[in-house]
């Protein structure tokens, strides 16, 4: 009864944080959305006994992915107004998609059919002697580990691209040059004073 009363509980906040992302007005607002919606997601995730799944997805999402989408987001100023101004042009596109992702969604769940040994399959997708994040980590580096990587990869593009975007070149700010610093020789770097008695440097 508690189980349930949790599932029903997260599911709902979950489903209305959703909802707030695509309805807030201020982007900024929409982030925090998705970060609580995030944490209602691993909360499901732990009450079906995937707890490396919710951790991966609190780490990973809500401290990497949300945190980055907020940065951006603060650092980018972007001109929401104007952004809003021409968004009417895309509306016919934008909901013909929208249409056709729903027709999609009503078919596959009109024919998705469970098989009746699905929920023995699913108490005994472990094997025997190993823990859910073992099983789960002997599946992702032996069977996916090349979209694992490419995961990997797509990731890291994005935190480049979010660093190039928000780097800003100021002028009359001093800044660090390694290459400067590693080249310079002992004449450049030292200077020898021998002050008179009674005189400062």
């Amino acid at each position: 009864m508690l189980t349930a009363i949790a599932f029903y509980l997260f599911s709902a906040v979950l489903i209305a944080a959703t909802l707030m992302v695509i309805a807030s007005r201020n982007p900024v607002h929409s982030v925090l959305y998705l970060i609580l919606a995030f944490f209602n997601a691993a909360a499901l995730f732990v009450l079906l006994g995937a707890e490396f799944l919710a951790l991966i997805l609190v780490v990973v999402y809500v401290g990497a992915v949300a945190v980055l989408f907020l940065f951006v987001v603060m650092m980018l100023d972007i001109d929401f107004a104007e952004m809003k101004r021409g968004a009417l042009q895309y509306l016919p596109v934008s909901a013909l998609t929208g249409i056709v992702l729903v027709a999609e969604l009503v078919l596959v769940s009109v024919t998705w059919v469970v098989a009746p040994s699905a929920p023995h399959a699913l108490a005994h997708a472990t094997p025997a002697g190993m823990s859910n994040t073992a099983a789960l980590g002997h599946i992702i580096y032996t069977d996916y580990i090349f979209y694992f990587q490419t995961a990997g990869f797509i990731l890291m593009v994005a935190m480049v691209g979010a660093i190039v975007l928000t780097l800003r070149h100021r002028p009359g700010v001093r800044r660090q040059s390694i290459v400067a610093q590693n080249a310079r020789t002992i004449a450049e770097s030292m200077e020898l004073k021998n002050p008179r008695p009674g005189e400062g440097v």
